[in-house]
């Protein structure tokens, strides 16, 4: 059997963990550079706010209904998150981290429990740990664990947020509740073709032949319908090696000097080769592309991107730094507003198996340095140490305006208690 655990509007949630005067209360959390709502407690959704919202739109309403808004808190929401997964560890011998507020879990060896029973006791001690809400799915496959939790967290009185499809009866009755558009791995194209056919539930997708699904959807879709048969063809993912890596940012303000531009880029590129460090990989290559704001019909657009290929394999910051700004000197046009920068990494190889060069070679002393600025700022917070072409106030210039405290990670914003 697998099991979905899915916390209940994460983001929200984390938020109402150290602030419980908003329980009841609708609360939204905003994206990147508070832009678009990406998070809603169930309060938020039966205002009618919907997903993306732009914040700008929905401005009037969230003061008339007294929304309480915060923005995207990524060190407390990953935090919270390593706390659920590593005690979700505890319970099953083999897990697969499907997202920040998911993980799938397999039980091998658990025929004579109690599945029900048992995944109480996981939400009793997730809710007791750490004050997040979660709701459990659990069947034969992965696919019908995901539509076990969908059940639960739809019926939350009747599951009190747990549900085990451990039967036929249940299955067949909930792939006829499930609409084809919420089925796990069916997107909108393929949701539309369907329903194009009168295929509007999950239970009727499945009673298609193999073949015409396998002629549609390929051998995934084929796959997608045996596990939804119950028939397990869908095995957890093994953590793998990133292929690309990338770091994109939109700017809190338009930025028309290279200078601005090249900052940005910089810090971009330190933070791609810290990761390429995390997962002991170099690369070969690195793009960089920069967008005016295409919203700004009334300013002259311009978008452009060029790969540079790196002279031998790297990880460098410095390294990456040059190479990035070499790119950026080709494709920077004056008289552009800037929105928009990103750098992409990628043709990566193993650290250990790295191709010399007669010609060039990375400096010597790259790596200890490396090494050494990676343990301090693992050790004393991320970020400072930092090369001179850095902004040295912070990392993202984003607008978080509506930023709450990182409770759990720094000592200064920890709750205080008056006894």
């Amino acid at each position: 059997m697998y099991a979905l655990v899915d916390c209940n509007n994460f983001f929200a949630s984390c938020e109402r963990v150290f602030r419980p005067n908003l329980n009841g209360k609708p609360v939204v959390v905003l994206s990147n550079n508070d832009g678009c709502v990406i998070a809603r407690s169930n309060e938020a959704k039966a205002l009618g706010i919907p997903m993306g919202a732009p914040a700008f739109k929905y401005k009037s309403l969230f003061n008339k209904n007294q929304v309480h808004v915060f923005s995207t808190n990524f060190v407390l929401y990953g935090d919270m998150s390593m706390r659920v997964m590593s005690l979700l560890a505890e319970f099953a011998p083999e897990i697969e981290i499907y997202s920040i507020d998911e993980a799938f879990l397999r039980f091998r060896g658990f025929e004579l429990f109690d599945l029900e029973k048992y995944g109480r006791e996981i939400e009793q001690k997730i809710y007791k740990s750490t004050g997040l809400p979660i709701s459990i799915g659990f069947g034969q496959t992965k696919a019908l664990a995901k539509v076990a939790t969908r059940v639960a967290k739809k019926f939350p009185e009747q599951t009190k947020g747990v549900y085990v499809i451990d039967t036929d009866e249940k299955r067949e009755k909930a792939l006829k509740w499930l609409k084809i558009g919420d089925v796990w791995g069916i997107g909108r194209r393929y949701t539309k073709k369907l329903q194009a056919k009168n295929i509007f539930t999950a239970y009727q997708f499945i009673n298609l032949s193999d073949d015409y699904v396998r002629s549609m959807m390929s051998v995934v879709g084929l796959r997608l319908k045996k596990d939804l048969e119950g028939e397990e063809t869908l095995d957890l993912e093994k953590t793998s090696t990133k292929k690309t890596i990338a770091t994109t940012r939109s700017f809190e303000t338009m930025y028309t000097n290279f200078e601005d531009v090249k900052e940005r880029v910089a810090t971009f590129a330190v933070s791609c080769a810290e990761k390429l460090r995390k997962q002991n990989t170099h690369c070969n290559s690195i793009m960089i592309f920069v967008h005016s704001n295409y919203y700004r019909k009334d300013l002259p657009q311009y978008r452009k991107n060029i790969v540079v290929k790196t002279e031998y394999p790297t990880h460098s910051s410095a390294d990456l730094i040059k190479y990035a700004v070499l790119g950026l000197k080709t494709i920077f046009k004056d008289g552009y507003h800037y929105k928009k920068a990103g750098v992409i990494v990628s043709d990566l190889t193993p650290q250990n198996e790295k191709q010399l060069s007669l010609f060039s070679s990375e400096n010597p002393k790259h790596q200890p340095l490396m090494e050494r600025i990676d343990v301090i700022n693992q050790s004393i917070g991320q970020n400072k140490v930092k090369f001179a072409c850095q902004d040295l106030g912070r990392t993202w210039k984003m607008r978080q305006e509506k930023l709450s405290p990182r409770y759990t990670t720094q000592l200064s914003e920890v709750i205080e208690v008056i006894v």
